[in-house]
């Protein structure tokens, strides 16, 4: 952690516990320590839920989570963004990470992930699997080809021989599902956990298991931070795994 960075969240800690104290009410334990989490899209959901249970087993601790396209952040970090933990969505992404902003840090494998169509609730162009996908009269969104998800799609649809009817590439997954759930296409190709996410917004079409492939997520502490341990932990424990299952992920 910076020192800037240190000395800034020292002084918040001290405003707020003074602001607290001034109000009377019951007072809150001052957030001394920052960890600054840079995540992809496709963990916002088990990443904020991750937030929560690291924050009330820390009271000292403060997460602040910030979530993009693993490219996005590859690229941040690689320009020496603040940053103590970095989590991707496959590991292609991690391998461009420059080795003078990783230093020592390794990858630890944390989960795994598959993808699935997505439709739009009612499914009004009848998509029934990847083949739907060739008709000119189905709409495609997919992930733009330099993120996880869209070299995982373009995975996909080779082991299919499917050229879709694609009208757009987007940042990211989360903006890729996005389009499905407006009505601005018929079929995306995404993770399944986002489609979990989505809940009854979107429809999940599966892929058959030949079709599909897998991806591994790799998470990276870039200091041995109390908070940066903290988070870290527990992503990687037995309660962050059942988390991540419960949010659609698979076991790394």
């Amino acid at each position: 952690m910076s020192a800037l960075r240190s000395g800034t969240a020292v002084l918040t800690a001290t405003a707020l516990a003074t602001t607290l104290a001034g109000c009377g009410g019951d007072e809150q334990p001052a957030r001394s320590k920052v960890v600054t989490v840079l995540a992809a899209a496709s963990l916002t959901e088990a990443f904020t839920d991750l937030k929560k249970q690291v924050e009330d087993a820390h009271p000292d601790v403060e997460v602040r989570v910030s979530f993009a396209a693993s490219s996005t952040i590859v690229q941040q970090v690689n320009n020496h963004a603040d940053a103590d933990v970095v989590a991707l969505a496959d590991e292609k992404a991690g391998k461009t990470l420059k080795p003078d902003v990783l230093g020592s840090a390794a990858p630890r494998l944390f989960a795994t992930n598959r993808l699935m169509i997505a439709t739009p609730a009612d499914n009004p162009a009848h998509v029934t699997g990847l083949d739907s996908l060739t008709s000119s009269s189905v709409d495609t969104v997919l992930c733009a080809p330099q993120v996880p998800c869209g070299r995982a799609a373009k995975s996909v649809l080779a082991k299919g021989h499917v050229t879709p009817h694609v009208v757009s590439y987007e940042q990211d997954v989360k903006a890729t599902l996005a389009k499905v759930r407006l009505g601005e296409a018929d079929a995306a190709i995404v993770y399944v956990t986002d489609v979990t996410a989505a809940g009854t917004s979107v429809r999940g079409v599966a892929l058959k298991p030949d079709q599909n492939v897998t991806t591994r997520l790799p998470i990276y502490a870039l200091n041995d931070d109390e908070g940066t341990r903290a988070f870290v932990d527990a992503v990687t424990s037995s309660t962050g795994r059942k988390v991540l299952t419960t949010r659609g992920f698979g076991a790394p």
